[in-house]
């Protein structure tokens, strides 16, 4: 662990003083640009927010489409990274959730507003003032930029930040705030884990780090699960999980197995009509991968109203009441990312991997080490 007792002293110092916060991460500047050391500010700390010192620091796919502006333009220079794991050393005087050196997880947002519908409910992804980690706009603190995690620091509200159990392995949290929660809230959305009418069909489509999660809690929920990959690169990691089959079709004819869900995590083009059709009559296929905007993955209406009963649905994350059970979930029966640890200088090696598919499921930056 590095020496970096006088650099944090600087932040607490700040923090006590009602400063803005220093921090120090790793941005790009332009769609096109290579990573690069950043200082920047946090706001300061409120009566009501966390200071974490950041420890590990996930590498979302939606990290690479933001950072390379692929649904929108970015907003830059940009500070990626919501899948966070850290330390916490500062606290405000109205904080109850956290002590000083407590661990906390941060996922996908930092605020909302706490009183819409959606806030209501536990929904807070759909509220019409989140705060998302990164390429976000913070409109409850100037309307400033928000910073991701690939950087030493951050300040949350505590309302979004989750107790991290005191056995996880903490080099293996991060990327559950994200890749976890975003496969376990569909998957319990679909009754994954309702077997009183014998075990659920389950098909993962896609299996980096989204699709390795998300069999891993389709399994523990006690389904029957395929997958769907492009290739048989992975098939051996896939069938050790404990997978029945691994197909690298998904065309109907070749494939004879239907399912009662398709949960697809798949990044890039595809064919959602060739998925709906391996659905069983009233099976359910959820959305959670993204690709471009450029890529058109479109249902025409006539193929969608000829679905013969199958149904479809986006998922987005999930709220933070489900981000805690997902997580007390996963600690408590071992379920985890299969990862690879890195340096900060290794991210545009680590963005280049994942898009080829050479990546072997979720790269996590050490931070506290190399920030």
């Amino acid at each position: 662990m590095c020496d970096c007792s006088a650099k944090y002293q600087k932040y607490l110092d700040e923090a006590k003083n009602g400063k803005n916060i220093s921090a120090k991460g790793w941005a790009v500047e332009n769609k096109s640009a290579k990573f690069k050391p950043f200082d920047f500010q946090r706001h300061p700390l409120g009566d009501n927010d966390v200071l974490l010192q950041i420890l590990y620091a996930g590498i979302c796919h939606s990290d690479i489409h933001s950072a390379r502006s692929e649904w929108r333009d970015g907003i830059y220079p940009m500070v990626p990274g919501h899948e966070i794991c850290g330390k916490v050393i500062a606290v405000g005087k109205n904080v109850s959730k956290f002590q000083i050196g407590d661990i906390a997880g941060i996922g996908c947002l930092v605020n909302s507003c706490g009183e819409c519908d959606a806030c209501r409910q536990s929904l807070e992804q759909f509220c019409e003032k989140a705060v998302f980690t990164y390429d976000s706009v913070d409109v409850f603190h100037n309307n400033t930029p928000a910073y991701g995690g690939y950087s030493d620091n951050i300040v949350v509200s505590e309302r979004f930040a989750i107790k991290v159990p005191k056995n996880a392995d903490l080099t293996k949290v991060a990327p559950l705030l994200c890749a976890g929660i975003t496969t376990y809230s569909p998957l319990k959305f679909s009754h994954c884990d309702d077997n009183s009418n014998g075990k659920k069909s389950v098909a993962i489509a896609g299996f980096g780090g989204l699709g390795v999660m998300a069999v891993k809690y389709a399994l523990a929920f006690g389904a029957e699960v395929s997958v769907f990959a492009r290739n048989e690169n992975k098939k051996a990691e896939a069938l050790k999980l404990g997978v029945k089959n691994f197909y690298t079709t998904n065309d109907a004819k070749q494939v004879k197995e239907r399912f009662d869900v398709i949960l697809s995590t798949i990044p890039t083009k595809y064919s959602v009509k060739n998925y709906l059709e391996l659905l069983k009559f009233g099976g359910e296929m959820g959305i959670v991968g993204l690709p471009p905007t450029s890529d058109n993955v479109g249902i025409s209406v006539s193929e969608l109203v000829f679905t013969q009963h199958r149904k479809i649905y986006g998922s987005l994350i999930g709220g933070i009441a489900q981000t805690q059970e997902m997580l007390d979930f996963s600690v408590a029966n071992n379920i985890y990312p299969e990862i690879e640890m890195i340096k900060p200088t290794q991210i545009d090696e680590a963005y280049d991997k994942l898009t080829s598919g050479q990546g072997k499921f979720r790269f996590v930056i050490d931070v506290a080490n190399n920030i």
